[in-house]
């Protein structure tokens, strides 16, 4: 798959290896036309950005991608939608969900973060992808489990499975009261964490990286940014009034398993 030629109108995009023709990575905060404190590459519409520029920013991201891309209203839950289609010119969601998958090269599918954890999945050979927003209940709601199982309905092999981790708030920067990390960390161990001052924290990117470990996917990459002490990244924690950034994935074309 050929991505697109560097333009005014394509932003930059930190591409990741999820396999031949697999089209993968993370935006950042770079290279849209939001204004401040969205400035400038937002692409979420609900946290009050001009639409007008959502729109802008949205359709450079489908240039990077080369294809049309897909969102979901993101409920912090396991909920799954499955593509094999472009949704319809000027979709803004295709339903409640917080895993994307996509089952056709003509469609790429993206999830919007800022703190929580985009993962990219994808089966080169099966030309199946997956992006899911893992953010603290939807992990420990099995968001990721459920992302899994249904590529393997349509087709995937885990043992094929390429994954990225995104860039998302580090266990070093998530405080929280130590009555919620013993409930996160009763479901998920490796989510335990301390901040750099001393106190309870989580480490989602870890959580994510123990649930894909014990489903047996091997080839991780992990972009260990900080979104709190990222300036190039969104972060709500840091800015509570900010923009989305994304992780987006578009399939290769299926390839004969014989």
């Amino acid at each position: 798959m050929t991505g697109p030629q560097p333009g005014t109108d394509v932003p930059p995009v930190v591409e990741v290896d999820l396999g031949a023709g697999v089209r993968a990575g993370f935006s950042t905060r770079r290279g849209g036309v939001s204004r401040p404190p969205y400035d400038a590459l937002n692409l979420g519409y609900a946290v009050g950005d001009d639409p007008s520029a959502v729109d802008r920013n949205r359709a450079g991201l489908e240039r990077w991608a080369g294809a049309a891309v897909a969102y979901a209203t993101q409920v912090h839950g396991p909920g799954v939608v499955v593509l094999s289609q472009p949704p319809a010119p000027g979709t803004v969601s295709v339903g409640e969900a917080d895993a994307l998958v996509s089952v056709s090269p003509d469609v790429a599918v993206a999830v919007l973060v800022a703190d929580c954890v985009p993962l990219l999945l994808a089966d080169p050979q099966a030309g199946v992808v997956a992006a899911v927003h893992a953010g603290r209940r939807g992990l420990v709601a099995g968001v990721v489990e459920a992302a899994l199982a249904t590529m393997v309905e349509q087709g995937a092999s885990v043992e094929r499975l390429r994954a990225a981790i995104g860039p998302a708030i580090a266990g070093q920067s998530y405080e929280v009261p130590a009555a919620l990390q013993d409930e996160v960390a009763s479901v998920l161990p490796r989510a335990r964490a301390t901040t750099s001052w001393g106190t309870p924290a989580l480490d989602l990117p870890a959580g994510v990286a123990a649930v894909l470990d014990a489903a047996g996917v091997v080839h991780v990459t992990h972009l260990a940014r900080d979104t709190w002490t990222d300036p190039a990244l969104f972060s709500f924690r840091r800015s509570q009034r900010t923009g989305r950034f994304a992780g987006v994935v578009r399939p290769a074309a299926a390839t004969d398993p014989r």
